[in-house]
């Protein structure tokens, strides 16, 4: 396997259309951060090439965000998730509680977490 693959060739091995990793990897106009931070390399001029660790990021989002071909959550959500899971592991603290959450979205926050642990394990 080569070091960099294009989108063409990273699309295809994850099983998923070029316009949704472009998506993924791009800025969010209302924030103007990236959508989700380490999932290309680019050039000056723009090009985008994945490594095997953005070819993992990519699949972990992949694996979150669509569950046997089903769209589940919002790339909001997924990012959150993925960012409270990185802070989480750096501080040691498993804990997760907020009252201001209902009980059902809690359920769905510790179903999303749960799938997370499993990924990143």
């Amino acid at each position: 396997m080569k070091k960099y693959l294009n989108i063409n060739k990273a699309a295809k091995i994850l099983g998923l259309k070029e316009h949704i990793i472009r998506y993924w990897d791009s800025i969010d106009p209302k924030t103007k951060k990236l959508r989700f931070e380490g999932l290309s390399t680019k050039t000056r001029a723009g090009t985008r090439y994945f490594n095997k660790e953005n070819l993992k990021n990519l699949k972990k989002i992949k694996d979150l965000l669509y569950d046997n071909g089903n769209h589940n959550y919002s790339i909001k959500l997924a990012n959150d998730i993925i960012l409270k899971n990185n802070r989480n592991r750096n501080s040691n603290s498993s804990s997760f509680y907020n009252e201001n959450i209902d009980r059902k979205k809690l359920e769905n926050i510790n179903q999303i977490l749960n799938k997370m642990r499993f990924l990143l394990k």
